[in-house]
């Protein structure tokens, strides 16, 4: 089939309609968590005051100010057309080449990060529904979304762009369908997890700052949840990550006993893709047998993230071998 030009033309303009969008989402959402470290200090002076004089601290559970709500859902409302237009993007860069749009790097990135974006959203909306009944607002994780999915689009138009064009004969089959988008699925997760783990061990340095008798830097941050929090929220990502990395092991090697007459042939991403499933596991396995919590399993989930990313922007552009077909 030939590529329609016209429509990938449309793909393009859709991503960076969306690129837009998504900036001025993150802009929106860091006001948000400006405001919050305000509300703090000002919490934190009623809380003096009203020590000095002898009084209550009922002030410092006042709600939220109207203003950083308004930067919150100002926010939310730019990431869902940010979203739409990427996924639009995602779609249409399908439809001009009539296939799955998961073919090279740059369209593993453009639909990796627009997972990670729904998975955002749909977020926000359990976390809304459950906040009926008194649960925490998921969008403090927005300024910490959009940016890295801002980021990844940036990277890939700059670093892995390519034309629309069909598949190499190699990809040409429908495990690239299940195979590849279970693979988006877990990356986007894992994404999401590590987004959650930094967050984590940033609290954790500053509770061990406020401990010892300090005054830890970075006053929005204590508009977000606590480092147990973050850590619980993690590890539920990783947990499912790894249930799908696990899949994409098995369903990659199935397609290599399809297309090569072997299940499995040291192939250097076959390796890597391994690796990050080892990481995790290990990760998983002292987290729920061996009571790693805290900052020794967040570095286990660091490291596996890690050998992702190198699976992804070394393994896949220096390390020939079968799966070196990224286009870029």
């Amino acid at each position: 089939m030939t590529v329609d030009e016209n429509i990938a033309n449309v793909s393009n303009v859709l991503l960076y309609g969306g690129m837009t969008a998504y900036l001025f989402s993150f802009i929106a959402y860091a006001g948000d968590l400006a405001e919050g470290a305000k509300e703090i200090k000002s919490r934190e002076a009623r809380r003096t005051a009203a020590a000095s004089a002898g009084g209550g601290t009922t002030t410092l559970e006042r709600p939220a100010t109207a203003r950083r709500r308004r930067a919150a859902a100002v926010g939310t409302s730019l990431f869902v057309v940010a979203t739409l237009l990427h996924l639009g993007a995602v779609v249409t860069r399908g439809l001009s080449v009539h296939r799955v749009p998961w073919g090279n790097m740059f369209e593993f990135a453009l639909t990796g990060s627009c997972v990670v974006a729904v998975g955002y959203l749909v977020a926000v909306l359990r976390a809304h529904r459950a906040g009926l009944g008194g649960g925490r607002d998921a969008r403090y994780l927005g300024t910490f979304v959009a940016g890295p999915v801002l980021a990844t689009l940036g990277i890939a138009l700059r670093s892995f762009y390519v034309e629309a064009a069909q598949l190499v004969p190699a990809l040409d089959s429908y495990w690239l369908i299940i195979h590849v988008f279970v693979a988006i699925l877990a990356t986007a997760l894992s994404t999401l997890g590590f987004s959650a783990t930094v967050l984590q061990l940033v609290q954790q340095k500053r509770d061990a700052t406020r401990a010892a008798g300090g005054r830890p830097g970075g006053v929005f941050m204590d508009a977000l949840p606590g480092s147990v929090e973050l850590e619980r929220t993690a590890f539920r990502l990783n947990a499912v990550a790894f249930v799908m990395w696990t899949f994409t092991l098995i369903a990659g090697a199935v397609w290599a006993q399809v297309a090569w007459n072997r299940y499995w042939n040291w192939d250097s991403k076959e390796v890597w893709t391994f690796v990050i499933w080892v990481v995790y596991a290990a990760y998983l396995h002292a987290r729920a047998t061996r009571g790693w919590d805290g900052k020794r399993a967040a570095w286990l989930s660091v490291l596996g993230f890690a050998c992702m990313l190198f699976n992804y922007l070394v393994v896949n552009i220096f390390f020939p071998g079968l799966h070196s077909y990224a286009g870029v």
